[in-house]
């Protein structure tokens, strides 16, 4: 029924306003934000934290308030680093401290996007339209933020309505979060003591009348900045429509969080080692056997570093670091299971700069609450990356997979110092030769937080079980005699001094390079390798590792043969095994075809491969493991033993067959040379040994060597 003469009603009560939002049952941004904003001509908020995206999507929602004469007074907590918060508790001026975070803050303002939106916030603040001061706790001289979160707004009969509840105003706090306000109506019997309570506190935070809370005026460079932007900008302005406060969540569609894959649990170790890391405030190195998952170890403490800051509002960037590209790709795929579509950054800039600008855009805009990039070492290192690292602003997190590459002179200085959580992760942290890189990662990265050695994995059953076989491999009389050359000019370099390094390109690294390769194509390991591959040809899931380059000569001969090219012709042609090999010039493209061609179980029976398979490449499937090569520094020979020890469907042992090279027993070698030789020879036996089904067999088999070089007691 129609009351003749009612007045209907107008402002903020012309609204249906509910006393609570929340996200699982409206869009509050719509709902409440937008036609409130339409009907109020003054707007108090005080929210828990300011950045310069949260300040430009301030002045797109207020932008028909300010069209209708209206105002807006903002208190926002400044956005602190630890470099900051430290500075503040020795002593500095606070002024000067939150005036240096506030330009840090616009500085990060690179894209189109954020620059209009700061344009208006320019526009508005000389129009007098917008007031901002800056809120932070102080207690005992110590710094924090201030987090509370109120809204006060009046209409032109004043008429009021205060709210408060969990969300900020950034896109993550309006959009992408689970939030709900409580609301107070000051006509409303009951709400209006409230509103009116908020609105008095309000006023005593603007009036820094609020115990153990400061609020200083927004610094004058900052207001200058922004005011020069809209003054530069004049046409780039959003217009904000009747619409919409901030973009719809239609528009935030693609919104990723990571989150752990379904029917994925961590293992219990995965889960010590994830809480090691977080209780060294997100710092430290995980020194887990190859195999054991550190790929997704490292992803699931991201996952849980990303939930505690999203909890504060605040966005994630992750940046993988790895060797090579094919180990940036099993990133990729593997950062996906875990929620999130990350940028591979490698090859040309051109190819990965656009989505890498969008997506960091998207951060500060709080559309995406977690980035993931994942580079090459190389591309990490480069120009154009590291220019792009040192704008960021967010959160940011470092994970270094086979971390000991990033000790080198080379790659070190690359490493930003301002990411606060970092993440290394490798089986050996330890760098060969290096001492000093080898401290420079635990200077960046921390200590090692979680160790997982592989007696215990395999004892866990995260690695499977193996039978270890040394064959001891003579060499023939013409290797031998090159074998002594080299061992004695070698020894004549230690007697004057010259040391063992990790630089192959020194005199004496070339000798012992070469005198390596003498060994490694020993001509009786490929007999002996063929010997045991005709006993397994109706095996499947076999790795062969060649020693790399060709047989060493005489100076003067001609190149030897290339002992890959010798075993693919014995493995594929004589003895009749479909095989393939897998080298650093296999295509990128046909790396991952010939990896499920080997783990199909009925297409490729053996991968031959020299290095490309040492770090990171995923074979789970690989049962036995012919090793024809490996150098005295255990990184190689561990990641070698870790591949093949990888856990899969219908595996319950593996077995590595090794050979070893050794002088005929009446060969003129320097026996003290040889000795020293043979020991660090027989360090890398025992230690494949040791932990094998069989370490009897092996006892036994190497018993004669050592008797002959009185090495009884290793």
């Amino acid at each position: 029924m129609t009351v003749i003469g009612a007045v209907a009603p107008t402002g903020l009560r012309s609204i249906a306003l509910a006393s609570r939002y929340r996200s699982d049952r409206e869009d509050v941004v719509q709902s409440f934000y937008v036609p409130a904003l339409s009907q109020a001509v003054s707007y108090s908020r005080a929210v828990g934290y300011f950045t310069s995206t949260s300040l430009a999507l301030f002045a797109r929602g207020i932008r028909r308030l300010a069209d209708r004469g209206g105002k807006m007074r903002l208190i926002a907590s400044p956005h602190l680093d630890a470099a900051d918060i430290a500075d503040i508790e020795r002593g500095y001026e606070l002024r000067e401290v939150m005036e240096r975070a506030i330009v840090r803050e616009l500085a990060a303002a690179d894209s189109e996007r954020l620059l209009d939106g700061l344009s208006l916030v320019g526009q508005l603040i000389a129009q007098g339209v917008l007031d901002i001061k800056l809120a932070f706790v102080e207690r005992d001289g110590r710094v924090g933020l201030y987090h509370e979160k109120l809204g006060i707004l009046r209409d032109e009969s004043g008429d009021l309505v205060a709210f408060t509840g969990s969300s900020n105003e950034t896109m993550g706090g309006l959009i992408a979060n689970f939030e709900s306000i409580e609301v107070y109506q000051g006509w409303v019997p009951g709400d209006g003591s409230r509103a009116l309570r908020l609105e008095a506190d309000f006023d005593n935070l603007w009036a820094n009348d609020t115990s153990h809370l400061q609020v200083m005026d927004f610094p004058a460079v900052a207001r200058d900045r922004l005011i020069e932007v809209a003054r530069d900008r004049p046409d780039r302005a959003p217009h904000e429509s009747d619409e919409a406060l901030t973009p719809r969540r239609a528009e935030v569609s693609h919104l990723v969080h990571l989150r752990l894959p379904a029917g994925f649990t961590p293992r219990n170790y995965q889960g010590e080692a994830v809480k090691g890391w977080l209780s060294n405030r997100g710092r430290g190195i995980l020194k887990m056997a190859t195999g054991t998952g550190k790929t997704k170890t490292a992803l699931v403490a991201a996952t849980h570093l990303s939930h505690v800051l999203q909890r504060r509002e605040e966005p994630l960037v992750v940046v993988i670091v790895a060797p090579l590209q094919h180990l940036v790709d099993q990133w990729v795929d593997e950062v996906e299971t875990f929620g999130v579509r990350p940028v591979a950054i490698y090859e040309s800039s051109q190819r990965w700069l656009p989505a890498v600008e969008e997506q960091l855009t998207a951060s500060r805009l709080g559309q995406r609450p977690v980035v993931v990039f994942v580079a090459t070492n190389a591309s990490f290192s480069g120009a154009r990356f590291q220019e792009i690292l040192a704008r960021i602003a967010q959160p940011l997190l470092i994970i270094a997979d086979e971390a000991h590459n990033l000790g080198s002179a080379a790659y070190r200085t690359a490493l930003p110092t301002r990411a606060t959580y970092r993440l290394a992760l490798s089986a050996t942290p330890e760098r060969w030769l290096d001492d000093e890189g080898t401290a420079a990662l635990t200077e960046y990265f921390g200590p090692v937080v979680y160790e997982l050695d592989l007696g215990r994995a395999i004892e866990l059953g995260a690695l499977c079980r193996y039978r270890y076989i040394p064959r001891l491999v003579e060499l023939t009389d013409a290797e031998t005699i090159l074998y002594t050359d080299l061992t004695a000019q070698i020894a004549q370099r230690l007697a004057a001094g010259e040391s063992v390094t990790d630089d192959s390109d020194s005199p004496l690294g070339q000798l012992l390079r070469k005198r390596t390769g003498v060994l490694g194509h020993a001509a009786g390991k490929l007999t002996a390798v063929g010997q045991d591959v005709e006993q397994r040809t109706g095996a499947w899931f076999q790795l062969i590792y060649c020693a790399e380059g060709r047989r060493p000569g005489e100076p003067g001969d001609p190149p030897g043969p290339r002992q890959i090219e010798q075993v693919m012709d014995l493995v594929g042609n004589r003895l009749g095994l479909s095989a393939h090999t897998y080298v650093s010039d296999t295509p990128r493209r046909d790396r991952s075809g010939l990896l499920r061609r080997f783990g199909s179980g009925n297409d490729l029976r053996a991968l031959v491969a020299m290095k490309c398979l040492d770090e990171g490449v995923d074979v789970p499937d690989a049962r036995v493991a012919y090793l024809l090569a490996s150098s005295s520094n255990p990184r190689q020979f561990i990641q070698r033993r870790g591949r093949i020890l990888r856990r899969a469907p219908g595996k319950e042992q593996a077995e590595i067959l090794d050979y070893i090279a050794v002088p005929r027993a009446d060969a003129p070698v320097n026996f003290d040379v040889e000795r020293k030789l043979l020991i660090r020879e027989l360090a890398r036996v025992n230690e494949f040994g040791r932990l094998a089904e069989n370490y009897g067999d092996t006892l036994a088999a190497l018993r004669p060597l050592k008797e002959r070089y009185q090495l009884m007691h290793l």
